[in-house]
């Protein structure tokens, strides 16, 4: 799939919403597609598991989207370049969430305390995400971009769409590199959350590493669908929040003679939490709108 969306995107030509909404098209509809196999070959309860972590991992890289529109107009990058950083910015997300899925299950299944603390802390981001404003993505105080900066030779341009440049008879990293760098470190910080939380669903491996690949895929379409959009809504954060603290929660009761929640009550929480925050961000930007 990602060899399918190299080669359609060769060019450096900008990505346009009716392109950007059929690939956006043919990412979910892939998705729900192996959604379908996993109930045909696994079972109902392990698609339904499939499906919530599908959903909740597609919710949570809208926050993704909102970080990489900041960190595109700091560095001023050309529409045209934007979907090949966006691809390599794909290819780092699926590796460290393929890092930190095998990880976070073999605590969860080693340490019978890890779910308590990996439930503590999806619930502490929670309320972080709903209390918060608007995201601090300011490059010059990321660490590793400081740090690429300090080590590699860098050069303050662009040149074209490539990552190094022969500058004054010398091999140097363009902005271009240094804009990947940002957003593959911005996203390690969205890996963690987001691996904890479909974690909290289940921790059968195939499923979650299928469910976050298939999200993430569609990361680079979904972009350019909804970076002009995002203002519009307002509420999604607090059902984001909402879903995570439940996540959390739900990892702590299963520590407790209380047990696992069943499978179905989170594909619930997740498509109504969602669901009407971004009804009440519809309801309430129309509302604006026809006061104003």
């Amino acid at each position: 799939m990602l060899a399918v969306d190299v080669l359609s995107h060769r060019d450096d030509h900008v990505i346009e919403l009716r392109e950007a909404l059929l690939w956006s098209a043919v990412w979910i509809g892939a998705g729900l597609l192996f959604g379908l196999v996993v109930w045909v070959g696994l079972g109902g309860e392990p698609a339904i598991a499939y499906f919530s972590g599908y959903l909740l991992e597609k919710a949570l890289s809208v926050d993704n989207v909102f970080v990489f529109a900041l960190l595109f107009g700091y560095f001023r990058v050309p529409a045209g370049y934007q979907h090949k950083v966006l691809f390599w910015g794909v290819v780092g997300a699926l590796g460290f969430r393929l890092l930190f899925i095998f990880a976070g299950a073999e605590l969860l299944d080693r340490l019978t305390w890890a779910g308590v603390v990996l439930g503590v802390f999806l619930i502490w981001t929670g309320w972080r995400l709903a209390v918060r404003g608007e995201p601090d993505v300011d490059p010059e105080r990321n660490p590793v971009v400081r740090l690429f900066r300090r080590a590699v030779p860098t050069d303050a341009g662009y040149h074209g769409n490539r990552f190094t440049a022969r500058v004054g008879g010398r091999r140097v990293a363009t902005l271009l590199l240094v804009t990947l760098i940002a957003i593959e470190a911005t996203d390690i910080v969205f890996a963690i959350d987001s691996v904890a939380a479909i974690l909290a669903i289940t921790t059968n491996t195939f499923l979650v590493w299928t469910a976050t690949a298939f999200a993430v895929l569609g990361l680079r379409s979904l972009y350019f669908c909804l970076a002009g959009l995002l203002r519009h809504f307002a509420y999604l954060r607090y059902g984001l929040a909402l879903v995570l603290a439940f996540a959390g929660l739900k990892l702590i009761l299963a520590e407790t003679p209380v047990g696992k929640l069943p499978i179905w009550l989170t594909l619930a929480v997740v498509v109504l939490s969602l669901a009407a925050s971004i009804g009440a961000s519809v309801v309430v930007g129309r509302r604006a709108r026809t006061a104003g």
